[in-house]
């Protein structure tokens, strides 16, 4: 489905990575892919990975400075010319202030967080337009903390806010690029940044035993999703959140609690 069609994946951790599992599924359906990692322990995580996808493209990419941020689209401009699609699964916030109260973010992680979670979108958006010349997609991860109160997710919540905000406002300017841009809101998963957040097991057993589907989505699944987003069976879809949680963000009250 995506035969001679290339992408820019940022955000791989490890194997359990969401990032990993579409970076996987790219590459399942024939997709050339350059990978992003932000410093030599990451390196030494994902090159094993790339190999096991043939991929030969790994560029650091530290989206705090401007400068790796450039240094990685000219990197693609001279090898490659273009690209088809961008992957964006880059997420951060201080473990210890996501387990407090929120109305104790101090205004250093708060930034921190909005520049790494949300802004971090926006740049990669606004350098990948001149590398997509004949459109293209880009792909963000959220959670359904952005929408509801979700605990100790904190100003995570309000940073995955503004990066689904973000998706509207980017449509507009991307669109007439011929560029689509949209969101992946994955229900809970078992990888290096869930387990930052504090109970996170009873969160993903929660999901599990009250979503529709009565399971939590797996990696494989989260991957095919972005898979149509960045195919072309997506052509007329931009500026949308697709939930992938087996169904869990359209409960209300979960029957089994009453």
């Amino acid at each position: 489905m995506l035969q001679n069609k290339k992408g820019l994946v940022f955000g791989i951790a490890n194997d359990h990575s969401i990032a990993w599992g579409i970076a996987k599924s790219l590459s399942d359906q024939g997709a050339e892919l350059a990978l992003t990692y932000q410093n030599e322990i990451l390196y030494k995580r994902i090159e094993p990975l790339a190999k096991t996808i043939n991929t030969k493209l790994l560029l650091p990419c530290d989206v705090t400075k401007i400068e790796e941020v450039d240094e990685c689209f000219n990197k693609i401009l001279k090898t490659w010319g273009k690209i088809d699609f961008v992957i964006h699964a880059i997420a951060y916030s201080n473990k210890e202030e996501l387990a407090g109260r929120y109305i104790d973010t101090s205004l250093e992680n708060f930034n921190k967080t909005l520049n790494i979670s949300c802004f971090s979108l926006t740049q990669i958006a606004k350098r990948s337009i001149s590398l997509m010349k004949e459109g293209g997609s880009i792909v963000t991860l959220s959670f359904y903390g952005g929408e509801k109160v979700i605990p100790n997710y904190n100003v995570m919540g309000v940073a995955k806010a503004a990066l689904e905000t973000s998706v509207k406002y980017l449509s507009i300017d991307l669109g007439t690029k011929k560029i689509r841009i949209n969101a992946i809101s994955a229900g809970p998963m078992r990888t290096l940044s869930g387990a930052a957040i504090k109970n996170s097991r009873e969160i993903f057993n929660f999901t599990k035993n009250n979503s529709p589907l009565n399971r939590n989505a797996d990696l494989s699944e989260i991957g095919n999703s972005a898979v149509y987003l960045v195919s072309d069976l997506s052509s007329a879809v931009t500026g949308e959140v697709l939930y992938v949680d087996c169904g869990y963000n359209i409960i209300g009250i979960p029957k089994k609690n009453i």
